[in-house]
């Protein structure tokens, strides 16, 4: 069993080792983020002449990462101690005032294992 306060996330629909003894629902967690001025230049000018996006890459890995822990607070908080089938679904977005904002969801099946 995941250690007490640990939230098991897996892709897969079945956790191999772990008999599914409640299924909780659906859970998910999202998390927005953006880039600063400075960083859209820099990023546009990168764009005109090729190269790597690293500061979106790493934007993106952070909204992420913060969209899981996000998923791993819901799934906690109605009792389960692991997620099955959990996926990424991501979109961007206008704030309204010409900047873009980036949207990443996680979600998935919230259930305890044993």
């Amino acid at each position: 069993m995941p250690e007490p306060g640990n939230i098991l996330i897996l892709t897969i629909n079945d956790c191999p080792g772990y008999r599914i003894v409640r299924v909780i629902g659906p859970v998910y967690g999202t998390s927005v983020r953006s880039r600063n001025f400075v960083g859209n230049l820099l990023g546009g000018v990168r764009a005109i002449f090729g190269g790597r996006q690293s500061g979106f890459i790493n934007m993106i890995a952070q909204t992420r990462d913060d969209a899981m822990l996000h998923l791993a607070e819901h799934a906690r908080s109605l009792g389960a101690n692991a997620v099955l089938g959990m996926r990424f679904d991501s979109g961007e977005f206008d704030s309204g005032q010409g900047q873009a904002m980036n949207e990443i969801t996680a979600y998935g099946t919230a259930v305890v294992v044993e």
